[in-house]
């Protein structure tokens, strides 16, 4: 069991698991970005970005959620807490981070803004943020202007690419320490970066979200300016009213000019209409326009702001503290400094522990991502029934059969870990479950509850379907949640001693639904072969598989789609055997599943009744296979994740797991050589190590032998930095033939960003490397070299014999190097010739991209998706402990 568990922190984890104490009421739980998403998307089209677009933001009250800089809110986000900056040139307050949108970005949607992560603990007791802002105007529109000029072959223009840095800028840093569940201190610390004196206005906002204008109400509750302040503050506001928060003080031990509105819409300024008088734009109205009259004069409103203005020199800092809570005694402000240090040391020692071994890059990488995973946990709320009805808004009658309308059940209110708060502020269902393995790493009971979350009954559809995302939560992901719940299961058990079977049974139970939904509705012949679309990897194929539908009898079966259906069978099968371990009636469903798993191996394989083999026997690689009209087949002949998928169906067996299941240790007798009805297709699952363990896998080892000859030639799949999405053989856009219902098709390895705008465009599987499929590649090789063990070997990128967990090791070292400072000092996954490689204000802060250039290691995509990309701490931590996970 890790020493982090017995730190402080880990004995606060303990307090908030076993409900003695609620540390987890207050967390980052603000969003970066609420403005363009579906939940805010009332309009006839569907079109969120225009419906909400980021210039209504500072004036238009959201519905569902909140966002703010470096904010906070508690677990109902009901009183939310973040810093508003004012340079005095900027036409609006710095009150959100900005971006692009989709249509805007000429790669998509993209943040425009600095900030990072910097630390975090999982009770959110010690949390730290960096923002850096200009001090010259913020350059919006020359942001919008530049990247509109750009062609998808360019580069995006980024805000560094203005020079909006070259003339100084301001550093703000938020430090938030917890004295107790409800007592919160909150320094903002801000340093004038810049050539000469300069002043800011700083302004820490607390404000209520917006729910009772829904009913058409008026707000329960307020913030009202306190008469007497407790000693040692300078100035005092309290909530008060219709509230579970009522009694909650927000105090300021340096003086600031208190700012009153309410959180309403401005609808003069929007849409032409009568409206309340007080809105959210009051302070930006006040502060940049000196329009005195938006101000609520009464010291009270549902939108509060202390007003600060700091004047420094360069390289001065200046603190501005506060403390929020219920009791902070007679001066809440006297253990400030004493709770910052005891934080931040035990911070400290929490990660210390995690990994003492770890070098300091490894460390700084290992805590800055895990600060991220824990940074990007967000308040989700959206009641899709209500959401479609409109409440007060009165929508058009067209939303009412549009997007989501199949999903009325659905009524989240949940904290969720998000793949990025600012560019996917919403849950996505396979990227939840690999993001479940690094949380797993410093909060195995949050990482469980993640795993559960979308299999309960206000998330999973009658059918069986888990929710895809909320632009169409009919959309298909990869079925990864099996493999992610025993994987977890099982380091749980390992680092305590103790199996969770009820957390396994809650989630197998659910399972199976979702299992029976892809058997029935993902396999329409019946032949054990699977489509589903996409499947996440948005432009990998020759076509798009989701919304360019084949001609009227052709079908296509997606190596991938069955591959991960192999990998689910065999988790399903394996789950049921952990659990019959102590349950032994579960032993006829391993059954059971074990025996679709061997339908799907004898189909992928051709030597079922229909004969359609995804194996290309003389390529040694899984492709996808079209299918005409009169039962001839046409093998797509691509190289890529899609054809490495089915390495993931492997698991081994201990004679633990056999001990309590007699029926299934025959069946696997029966199928010795691995034949399923007298032809081979897997290995074979009677055959015991030397440890008495048996191999599950849809590939033998000779079909092993072969893949990996490709996976690890530098020509093809092997980059400086992990594994390709794609082939490097495909450079040039050669024809790869004429596909039936399709015509000739091309495809080109691209390892940067993409060059189609297929899926948004803002994604790109034909090159680059993704954290997620390497480290699912990682562990299936440590699977099968802990059945196969070190004399299985395939020759290397260098000629070199290598085991399989050699191999696994030169895959995730290569993905953790684009963190690494190579032998240029610079860090591959950053920008060059940029502050990051010298500035020492720059040079230690991290970004964690949503993919990676294959041949440069630089970062692409999202720039804080320390989502499933939070998964390089999980291959940090692998570098000194030699696993992913405990078996």
């Amino acid at each position: 069991m890790p020493d982090s568990a017995n730190s402080q922190e880990g004995r606060r984890l303990c307090e908030a698991h076993t409900g003695q104490s609620d540390w987890y009421r207050w967390g980052p739980y603000l969003a970066e970005r609420a403005w363009g998403t579906v939940r805010e998307d009332y309009s006839a089209d569907g079109d969120a970005w225009h419906h909400f677009p980021f210039e209504h933001a500072h004036a238009r009250a959201y519905r569902w959620n909140e966002d703010g800089l470096a904010g906070i809110c508690d677990s109902s986000q009901e009183l939310c807490l973040s810093v508003g900056l004012w340079n005095g040139r900027d036409p609006i307050i710095k009150e959100r981070a900005f971006g692009l949108t989709n249509a805007q970005g000429n790669r998509g949607e993209e943040v425009k803004e600095y900030y990072f992560y910097l630390d975090a603990t999982p009770t959110h007791s010690w949390l730290r943020y960096l923002y850096k802002y200009p001090q010259t105007e913020y350059p919006y529109q020359e942001l919008i202007d530049r990247n509109a000029r750009r062609s998808r072959n360019d580069a995006p223009f980024g805000l560094m690419d203005t020079g909006a840095f070259a003339d100084g800028y301001w550093d703000m840093q938020v430090t938030y320490a917890k004295a107790g569940p409800e007592s919160i201190f909150v320094r903002i610390a801000v340093t004038n970066r810049g050539p000469g004196r300069a002043e800011l206005a700083v302004l820490p906002t607390l404000w209520l979200r917006n729910t009772w204008s829904w009913d058409g109400k008026p707000a329960p509750a307020a913030i009202r300016l306190d008469d007497a302040p407790p000693e040692g503050t300078a100035w005092s506001v309290t909530l008060s009213g219709d509230s579970s928060l009522s009694g909650y003080r927000l105090a300021g031990r340096q003086t600031a000019t208190p700012l009153f509105t309410d959180n309403e819409t401005n609808t003069r300024e929007l849409f032409g209409s009568r409206g309340p008088r007080h809105t959210k734009d009051a302070f930006n109205r006040f502060l940049v326009h000196g329009d005195s009259e938006a101000l609520r004069g009464d010291g009270a409103g549902t939108r509060f702001a202390a007003l600060r203005q700091v004047t420094l020199e360069p390289g001065e800092t200046q603190h501005i503290d506060l403390w929020l809570g219920k009791d902070g005694g007679k001066d809440p402000f006297s253990a400030l400094e004493r709770v910052l240090a005891e934080r931040r040391g035990e911070a400290d020692d929490f990660y210390d522990a995690l990994q003492p071994r770890a070098t300091t890059e490894d460390h700084r990488i290992l805590r800055q991502s895990l600060a991220g995973m824990i940074w990007t946990k967000q308040y989700y709320a959206f009641d899709v029934s209500r959401w479609l009805a409109g409440d007060a808004l009165l929508p058009p009658p067209e939303r009412l059969r549009g997007r989501n309308h199949e999903w009325r059940h659905m009524r989240a209110a949940d904290i969720i870990s998000m793949p990025d708060a600012w560019e996917y502020p919403w849950f996505a269902a396979w990227d939840l479950a690999y993001q479940a393995a690094p949380l797993a790493l410093v909060d195995m009971d949050f990482a469980k509850k993640q795993l559960e979350l979308l299999l309960g009954e206000r998330y999973l559809h009658p059918t069986g379907a888990i929710p895809a995302y909320e632009w169409n939560f009919s959309d298909v992901n990869p079925p990864v949640h099996p493999g992610f719940a025993l994987r977890v299961f099982r380091s749980d058990r390992s680092r305590t001693g103790v199996g969770d079977y009820s957390f396994l049974r809650r989630v197998f139970h659910k399972l199976l639904l979702n299992y029976s939904w892809w058997l029935n509705r993902k396999d329409f012949e019946g032949q054990n072969l699977f489509d589903g679309g996409f499947l996440g990897l948005d432009n990998i194929s020759v076509f798009d598989r989701s919304h360019s539908p084949l001609p009227p009898g052709y079908r296509l079966v997606q190596a991938d789609a069955t591959g991960w259906m192999a990998t689910y069978a065999l988790n399903m099968t394996v789950m049921a055997l952990e659990i019959a371990a102590v349950q032994p009636d579960y032993e006829s469903i391993a059954i059971q599943c074990y025996e679709q798993f061997l339908a799907i191996a004898e189909s992928i394989a051709g030597h079922d009744h229909v004969g359609l083999s995804l194996w290309d026997e003389d390529d040694g690689f899984f492709k996808d296979v079209v299918v005409g009209p009169d039962g001839r087949r046409h093998t797509i002949d691509v190289y890529s994740w899609v054809g490495l998928v089915p390495l993931f169906a492997c698991e081994v067996i201990g004679p633990a797991l056999l001990e309590n299941c007699p029926r299934f240790a025959r069946l696997l007798a029966e199928h010795r050589g691995g034949s399923v009805h007298g032809h081979f297709v897997i290995e074979c699952p009677d055959t015991e190590n030397e440890r008495g363990e048996h191999l599950l896998a849809l590939v033998n080892r000779d079909m092993l032998q072969q893949i990996l000859r490709r996976l690890l030639d530098p020509g093809e799949f092997l980059s400086p930095f992990g594994i390709r999405s794609l082939s490097r053989r495909h450079a040039g856009a050669a024809p790869v033939g004429v596909v039936p219902g399709i015509g000739e098709v091309f495809i080109d390895y691209v390892p940067g960003e993409a060059n189609s705008p297929m899926y948004g465009g803002n994604s790109n599987w034909r090159g680059p490397i993704w954290l997620p499929t390497n480290y699912s590649l990682i562990m299936a090789l440590e699977r099968f070299y802990r059945y196969l063990g070190p004399d299985f070997r395939v020759p290397g990128p260098d000629g070199e014999m290598l085991n399989l967990v050699q191999v696994a090791d030169l895959v995730a070292s290569r993905v953790v190097d684009l963190y690494r400072r190579n032998a240029a000092g610079t860090v591959p996954a950053l920008r060059p010739d940029s502050p990051f490689e010298h500035d020492p204000h720059w040079r230690d802060q991290l970004l964690f991209y949503e993919y990676f250039h294959a041949e440069t290691g630089r970062g692409l995509g999202a720039a804080h998706q320390t989502g499933w990309t939070g998964l390089i701490a999980n291959l940090v931590m692998r570098q000194y402990r030699g696993q992913c996970e405990p078996a």
